[in-house]
């Protein structure tokens, strides 16, 4: 078993810290191997779907690969979600699934199933681990195996790589035997090369930024960066441009940097952007308003973009209705989407890199910025009227009451399907340090609330906030169903005792079969969750006790705990007519 053991030492070697596993038998020999490096974290989750998704809670949060490992049969299958998750937002992860050895596959012995290649096309790559290391060329060959899963996890576009690793038994040390860890075993690093930008001038991109009338950047989901928030502020002020940006895209939740020697220091980046009437948050809710002639006015001739995916759906048909003559993405590595149908150019390099390498120059004035100026002026208007006239106890507004009071530095996990889209047409006020997260790379439901659990326990002295429906809650459950703490967690759970979101979506709520098929009534409630698993529990039902729960639920003292907003589907599904209609009249 050295060569499995030697597995927790390269890994720890390459800098992985945590690992997350699942309880098994066949896997024994990972789990003593990981459990007992004194180098590594290691946490052990019950349930493998919730334990895959906590470990891309703890990825994301730390910006570095973590190792998974579960046993064999099923149990790598239910690591499927949360791998497919990992592989659209570019998440490192290493996954070790043990398994049967090869000649007894297929032979209808226990927890046995064919586990080669298991995640398909949403694993970056997948290795098979000799199952028998005595020679001296498979235990290199192991080793070698191990260092290349990691290094491609980690190479970007990052990703998760499977390494299935077949073991036959026996499988635990005998009493007292120690396990050993070589240290001269050989660890394979990958140094990255910054992309090359002479390309930059060579194509003479500078010449179309300077002719462009209509400019337009749009920014998709990414981690909060300062330094390319930095980097775009400048950028816009240069070609005045107007630059729009989904919640999730992180530019309206800055964190603050110091620059270089010369002491450019962004204490509040995105307010800059604000400041200069360029950033624009509030595209759900105007251009779901103004009329298609008005719209004409904002169409670019050259869309930028960067980042991952939007969320919203008013933006993405507009920019496709617009069919811009120009559309550049910028992206170091990895494949590009089309989205909008209408990309002409791929600039390969970092966003920081592009934007950062303009100097002023005297351009004529953008026709594009003041239209969308007025847009997002008016949408702002129209939101801090619309909320204060609300009578009737609503989960739109109980949402919003939620976003005023978060604290700052406050990593806010949105889940799949009307939390992430409240917030995007809310959105995050400005000079709070807010970063916000969602599982928008396949925006499922299944592991939103583990995700932010990972979250939790990855930073500890970081408040972690999820705002999530009950559907989503209650399907991801076992979240909670581990032994490690997580005071700085709170979960704020919008209860109307189904799928609320089907009475909004035109098709669904149209038909008789709404409530038992679609919108799946259940009468659950989280006050029994939070006896299971120690948490505080605060239930509210209207907008006095919501008011009065707030500040205690976010209190650094009051420990890990749910808030549950009770509300009525229907009442909410009229209200948001309610605001749909006050959207159209407002901006007719």
């Amino acid at each position: 078993m050295q060569a499995v053991y030697n597995i927790a030492e390269i890994c720890a070697r390459h800098g992985i810290t945590d690992v997350v596993l699942s309880p098994g038998s066949r896997s024994a020999p990972l789990t003593l191997a990981f459990a007992r490096h004194p180098d590594l974290t290691v946490r052990v989750v019950p349930d493998e779907r919730a334990a895959a998704f906590i470990g891309l809670g703890i990825a994301q949060a730390q910006r570095r690969a973590v190792a998974l490992v579960c046993t064999s049969g099923t149990a790598g299958l239910n690591y499927a979600p949360a791998v497919a998750e990992a592989f659209f937002q570019h998440i490192p992860l290493v996954i070790f699934t043990a398994d049967r050895p090869p000649e007894w596959i297929d032979q209808l012995d226990g927890q046995t199933i064919r586990q080669r290649n298991l995640y398909g096309a949403h694993a970056k790559g997948e290795f098979e681990f000799p199952v028998d290391t005595a020679h001296a060329d498979a235990k290199w060959h192991s080793a070698r195996i191990v260092n290349e899963a990691i290094n491609l996890a980690q190479a970007a576009p990052a990703g998760p790589v499977q390494v299935n690793v077949p073991l036959r038994e026996p499988f635990y040390p005998k009493a007292g035997e120690v396990i050993r860890y070589e240290k001269d075993v050989r660890i394979i690093r990958e140094i990255p090369l910054p992309p090359s930008n002479f390309v930059l001038f060579d194509l003479g991109i500078y010449a179309e930024l300077k002719q462009a009338k209509q400019m337009l950047i749009v920014v998709g989901q990414q981690p909060a960066n300062a330094r390319v928030t930095a980097a775009l502020i400048k950028f816009a002020a240069v070609f005045g441009a107007p630059v729009v940006s989904d919640t999730i895209a992180n530019i309206a939740s800055p964190i603050p940097i110091h620059e270089g020697s010369a002491g450019a220091y962004y204490p509040d980046a995105s307010s800059l952007l604000t400041s200069a009437g360029q950033l624009m948050t509030h595209q759900d809710v105007f251009l779901a308003g103004i009329p298609t002639s008005a719209k004409q006015e904002l169409r670019p001739d050259l869309l930028i973009t960067f980042g991952k995916s939007l969320i919203s759906k008013s933006l993405k048909l507009f920019l496709r209705e617009a069919a811009p003559a120009q559309h550049w993405h910028i992206q170091a590595t990895g494949p590009v989407a089309d989205t909008f149908r209408s990309l002409t150019r791929i600039i390969r390099c970092e966003p920081e890199q592009f934007f950062s390498r303009w100097a002023p120059a005297e351009l004529p004035p953008r026709e594009t910025l003041e239209p969308w100026q007025r847009a997002e002026a008016s949408a702002t208007t129209f939101l801090n009227s619309f909320f204060t006239s609300a009578a009737v106890f609503n989960e739109f507004s109980a949402f919003r009451a939620a976003l005023l009071a978060l604290l700052s530095n406050t990593a806010l996990h949105l889940a799949n399907s009307m939390a992430v889209r409240y917030a995007n047409i809310l959105g995050i006020s400005q000079g709070r340090q807010i970063e916000v997260f969602a599982n928008r790379g396949t925006s499922g439901i299944d592991g939103c609330t583990s995700t932010a659990v990972g979250a939790a326990l990855a930073q500890p002295a970081r408040p972690v906030v999820l705002l999530t429906g009950d559907v989503a809650f209650f399907y991801d459950r076992n979240a909670f169903w581990h032994n490690y703490p997580t005071p700085n967690l709170r979960v704020m759970l919008f209860n109307n005792h189904g799928g609320g979101i089907f009475r909004i979506i035109d098709g669904p709520r149209q038909q008789p079969e709404l409530e038992e098929f679609f919108e799946t009534r259940q009468q659950l409630t989280a006050e029994n969750t939070a006896r299971d698993f120690n948490l505080r529990y605060f239930p509210v039902s209207s907008f006095a006790e919501l008011e009065a729960a707030l500040p205690v639920f976010f209190a650094a003292e009051t420990g890990a705990a749910i808030l549950e907003v009770f509300t009525d589907s229907k009442t909410n599904a009229a209200f948001f007519e309610e605001y749909r209609a006050a959207v159209k009249q407002a901006f007719s």
